[in-house]
């Protein structure tokens, strides 16, 4: 079984930093760990992604102020989000990538944390 979570959302000011973390737990070879988010009434998008390979990519609104890192030893990532902004409220949800043994390739969604930005 694979099972991925997600903590560290939370109510914070424009401008503060919140810090969100996501383990994936279970028996998997990981491809890429990424944090996607969803507003209300709106698609989900992609926020920041880290492939195993090192690759990284962030969407274009949060290039600057957001900073995704990995440690694949753990099968953990961590999306710190500085100089938060209204329009990052949302549900933030962890995605994972991977490959299972004797299965193979595979994705799997973690519960999501709230994050709400407003003064």
């Amino acid at each position: 079984q694979v099972q991925v979570a997600e903590s560290g959302g939370g109510l914070v000011q424009p401008g503060g930093s919140l810090r969100l973390s996501c383990e994936a737990s279970g028996t998997i070879n990981i491809v890429a760990m990424a944090w996607y988010r969803q507003a209300p009434g709106k698609e989900r998008e992609l926020v920041a992604v880290h492939a195993t390979t090192g690759l990284i990519n962030y969407a274009e609104s949060v290039k600057g102020r957001f900073t995704i890192s990995r440690d694949d030893a753990k099968n953990t990532v961590v999306l710190q989000m500085n100089n938060l902004k209204p329009e990052d409220t949302g549900v933030y949800y962890c995605n994972v990538d991977g490959l299972l043994p004797g299965k193979g390739h595979a994705d799997y969604w973690g519960q999501g944390t709230q994050v709400t930005v407003s003064s």
